[in-house]
């Protein structure tokens, strides 16, 4: 089981190190070869999106610095800005204890989100008055 492969890195020590293509290789991909990307601005640590990878993006990302994405509605590899020239250059990429999601941080040329805004997650929820807010305008 893949979960196991992650368990044994817990008692590993500190700053010790593995292989990339073996650490790749266990990720805990979906039924459909997708593992959930976060995607943070490396200098203010905002969450910008969520998207999905498969191990093609995956190693994309990893080779290019360029963010690729697996587009679940178009069915297929995406580069993030290579039409809207809205870019995000990898800085870091992390995995979770898991090995079932994927951190980026990136520096992020223009709007993260197809809207136009800095990011995604502009729909901010108000519990107290029972309201979702839109906050940030679109560019």
């Amino acid at each position: 089981m893949k979960h196991v492969y992650f368990q044994k890195l817990e008692r590993k020590s500190h700053n010790t190190s593995i292989s990339l293509t073996d650490v790749i290789d266990q990720l805990a991909y979906n039924d459909q070869g997708l593992i959930p990307v976060i995607t943070q601005d490396f200098t203010s640590k905002d969450v910008l999106m969520f998207a999905w990878m498969n191990k093609q993006a995956l190693e994309l990302t990893l080779s290019t610095k360029r963010m690729t994405y697996w587009s679940r509605s178009r069915q297929q590899l995406w580069i993030k800005g290579e039409t809207s020239g809205h870019t995000q250059a990898l800085v870091s990429m992390s995995f979770d204890c898991d090995g079932d999601t994927i951190l980026c941080q990136v520096t992020q040329e223009g709007a993260a989100c197809h809207t136009g805004r800095q990011n995604c997650f502009y729909l901010k929820v108000d519990p107290e008055q029972q309201q979702v807010h839109i906050c940030g305008d679109a560019v």
